[in-house]
């Protein structure tokens, strides 16, 4: 097996880049100014707003975010925000609309129960804003393709926290596709199963992860579309077809599924599987295989930022990119940028629609017994 690919080798050779990793995870010094372009960031969230601690933490390590200002009805977030931010969260405000009428900030952050999402992120497109959402965003794909549809015809970016794209072995495996070295794609095989000990607590039961009235769905909606995506982007291809099973296997009393078994079918030919599901006591696994004419790669969570690569002509080889690599920091950066107009979005308003087409036509196939053609 060849070395691994050293830190100065990924720097080089994805998109994100030396200066931009660096500026990614290093705060702005005080007093330091703001660089040209940087524009303000909203967040809008609720009590039930997810990952706020690491979005929080990006926009301060981000320079081009020059100050935040904060829609949080309940006063949840605040302190939070305060803690992370400091002196760059420069308002607060209890009301959403209230906010983006006196603030006009260049990109909302909206974290959000899925239920509550679509109406806040309609009201940031109408007020110009570039939207960066967490997933995923609706209890329904119609809702979703309306709000796409809102962004394209305004120029606005629809982003969807799909934060894995950036991840520097997800970047290399998709160099050594888009390159031709595993050639002809023939199948790939997906894998994303956490802890089903989360499912058992009375706060999760009350929460609005657990109704799928409130959350669209369960592990598919919340985890296993990370997955979906990143088979998708790393591929360059589309999946049009899919079928499978969704159930909750653990017997807990929450309205979602825990457990996804899937097959689909890519806009190319090619196959493809995904097992989803909350099964283990504590912790996660994962894995994305994918296999081609010329070889075949793995990318999981046994080996942290690294990717194993096997060519029919020349063995294995491993990529490994460097381990305080910060995926929410990275890729928060990579939506504030492109919001500032500084660089493409890390990911478009027609892909996002397209993951969330794909996960709600598993359910739609699910219900019906029969493969279901994604949109």
């Amino acid at each position: 097996m060849s070395e691994p690919t050293d830190r100065r080798g990924f720097l080089r050779n994805t998109a994100i880049g030396a200066a931009g990793l660096a500026a990614a995870i290093a705060p702005r010094s005080a007093g330091q100014a703001s660089p040209e372009g940087a524009i303000k960031v909203a967040v809008i969230t609720h009590a039930g707003g997810a990952h706020l601690g690491a979005y929080f933490d990006g926009l301060a390590k981000t320079e081009e975010a020059s100050s935040v200002v904060l829609a949080d009805p309940d006063g949840n977030a605040e302190p939070m925000a305060r803690k992370a931010l400091g002196d760059k969260l420069t308002a607060v405000y209890a009301d959403r609309d209230e906010l983006l009428a006196k603030e006009q900030p260049g990109m909302a952050l909206i974290s959000m129960e899925a239920k509550l999402a679509p109406a806040a992120i309609d009201a940031a497109l109408d007020a110009g804003c570039h939207v960066f959402a967490e997933k995923p965003a609706c209890t329904n794909a119609e809702d979703f393709a309306h709000l796409t549809a809102k962004a394209n015809d305004k120029g606005l970016h629809l982003m969807l926290a799909l934060a894995n794209r950036l991840n520097p072995e997800v970047q290399e495996a998709k160099r050594v596709i888009a390159e031709g070295e595993l050639g002809d794609i023939y199948s790939v095989d997906l894998m994303l199963i956490e802890d089903q000990t989360r499912l058992t607590s009375a706060g999760y039961h009350a929460s609005w992860f657990a109704e799928k009235s409130r959350a669209g769905g369960g592990h598919l909606t919340w985890l296993g579309i990370h997955w979906l995506d990143l088979a998708m982007y790393v591929t360059g291809s589309s999946i049009e077809r899919v079928t499978g099973f969704t159930g909750n296997v653990g017997g807990e009393p929450i309205n979602i599924e825990d457990s996804v078994a899937m097959a689909m079918q890519f806009d190319n030919g090619t196959f493809g599987t995904l097992t989803s599901g909350y099964y283990l006591d504590k912790g996660y696994e994962s894995s994305l295989k994918i296999w081609g004419s010329k070889g075949r790669l793995t990318i999981t969570s046994e080996a942290l930022r690294a990717m194993k690569l096997y060519r029919n002509d020349e063995g294995p080889s491993e990529f490994t990119g460097p381990s305080d690599f910060e995926v929410y920091t990275t890729f928060v950066r990579a939506a504030v940028r492109a919001s500032a107009g500084l660089e493409p979005p890390p990911i478009t308003a027609d892909e996002s629609l397209r993951v969330i087409r794909t996960v709600y036509g598993l359910y739609d196939a699910a219900e019906s017994g029969c493969a279901v053609r994604v949109r």
